[in-house]
């Protein structure tokens, strides 16, 4: 038989949970209180009405990413079996609903639009190829600066890349399950470990200088980002939502292989290195193949076994829509205003934090 080779120092990296990062607020210090052991009593006593804060905003938000995330690789020092602690799962179901509710308020649905109709609005590019978006502005004017800053922040995503959606395999049927359980091979890394797609993206960080270890970038992150992964999460956790994440799913690889190729061009533009554009080519060509399976069969599968929920399919693409834009506007404007658009963590220095303090790890 022959031996495995050694795990190198940034593989290791994954095996280790990483700490629980700095709260933002009362609601996200109950959290990380009570998973460093605090009685539940007091640490949720300090806890405001949850009307009184914003559902968007950076307190809510961390505290539901990270009960989110003792579901996928925990923390340093945070038991495993407190994934499903009641209480913590009762506080979760109280943040989730007051999330829930904005989202409905804020993304309405029109009842006649089909899901066919939302993924169709979303392959209109901008005439001219001229669009004002997060990929553009990378591409036409974007320094390495940018593309750190913008890294670091979809690092909570990508280095996890398509683990949420697993959630929703079991939950599907037929066509539908096959065509996902297809396009998750893929992202997976088609049975090689070095292919998996968050490896792609610690390559892509490694080219980039950044640190690629799982979790590093949590208390950069701003409250906008951390609401894209909560949405997958939110809608994974979820039997009650499988619809709106094939939604998710769907408004993803729809957008992702123009918004690829803007990307790929920004890496090179600014000599980024050879896996800093490899990842971004490989969703270019991938992501083109994925959007045609996942439209004909993933929603279709479902729509065609299940059609009462074509209206969630709708409101998934809407959401996550509605968050990325709100991602994007957050990041154009800290650009434009000089600023990386990352949180000041008060260790390194904010918006230097991507600059200078960080190294590739081996």
């Amino acid at each position: 038989m022959t031996a495995s080779p050694a795990l190198t120092s940034r593989q290791q990296s994954r095996l280790r949970p990483p700490p629980l990062p700095e709260a933002r607020g009362p609601l996200s210090a109950a959290v990380t209180d009570l998973l460093r052991g605090s009685a539940a009593g007091s640490a949720l006593a300090a806890v405001p009405p949850l009307d009184a804060c914003s559902p968007y905003g950076d307190d809510l938000q961390l505290a539901l990413y990270v009960l989110y995330e003792l579901h996928y690789q925990g923390f340093q020092d945070v038991p495993d079996s407190l994934e499903w602690d009641s209480g913590l799962l009762a506080h979760r179901a109280a943040l989730e609903n007051r999330f829930m509710g904005a989202l409905r308020r804020d993304v309405p649905i029109d009842p006649a639009e089909t899901a066919e109709q939302a993924l169709d609005e979303l392959q209109l590019e901008p005439v001219g190829d001229d669009g004002t978006g997060v990929s553009y502005f990378l591409r036409d004017e974007g320094g390495i600066e940018h593309l750190r800053a913008y890294a670091a922040a979809r690092s909570l995503y990508h280095l996890k890349e398509a683990d949420p959606h697993a959630w929703v395999l079991p939950r599907l049927h037929g066509r539908a399950k096959a065509a996902m359980v297809a396009v998750e091979f893929d992202e997976f890394g088609g049975g090689r470990a070095e292919e998996i797609h968050a490896q792609l993206f610690a390559d892509l960080m490694a080219d980039l200088g950044l640190d690629t270890t799982y979790g590093h970038y949590v208390d950069a992150a701003p409250a906008e980002a951390l609401a894209t992964v909560n949405l997958m999460s939110l809608f994974g956790l979820h039997r009650a939502l499988r619809a709106a994440l094939v939604g998710h799913f769907a408004a993803v690889e729809v957008t992702s292989s123009p918004g690829s190729r803007r990307l790929a061009e920004a890496m090179r533009r600014v000599d980024a290195g050879p896996a800093a554009v490899r990842f971004y080519t490989e969703h270019v060509t991938a992501d083109a193949v994925h959007e045609q399976v996942v439209r004909h069969d993933v929603v279709g599968g479902l729509l065609e076994a299940e059609p009462h929920l074509d209206a969630d399919v709708v409101f998934g693409i809407h959401a996550t829509t509605y968050l990325e834009d709100r991602l994007s506007a957050a990041l154009l404007s800290a650009w434009h205003e000089g600023r990386t658009g990352l949180r000041d963590t008060g260790t390194n220095a904010g918006d230097r934090q991507v600059f200078d303090a960080d190294r590739p790890s081996t």
